[in-house]
């Protein structure tokens, strides 16, 4: 039984701009490679569907997700202290 190979995200990503960059056919830069061309073409569609985050990064995408939320409730208790104080003043 063959082994299936693995590729770090930064190649994958290295791989797809190469074919973005158009300078040379996809199959060209899947043969230059040794990558099945069709594994390539996956690698492109989903970069361009679903960007950067497709190769990895996820650890880099749950700290930027856990940070907007910190965010955002730090954005909602300070609305709250805003009502507050309006409504301690006496002011809409």
């Amino acid at each position: 039984m063959a082994t299936r190979k693995t590729y770090t995200p930064q190649f994958k990503f290295r791989l797809v701009v190469e074919c973005l960059e158009g300078k040379r056919a996809d199959s060209e830069v899947a043969r230059a490679h040794d990558v099945h061309p069709v594994t390539l073409a996956a690698w492109k569609k989903q970069f361009l569907d679903h960007g950067a985050e497709v190769f990895g990064g996820k650890e880099e995408v749950k700290k930027a997700e856990k940070r907007q939320a910190q965010l955002e409730r730090m954005l909602g208790q300070k609305e709250l202290e805003i009502a507050l104080l309006r409504n301690f003043m006496g002011k809409p």
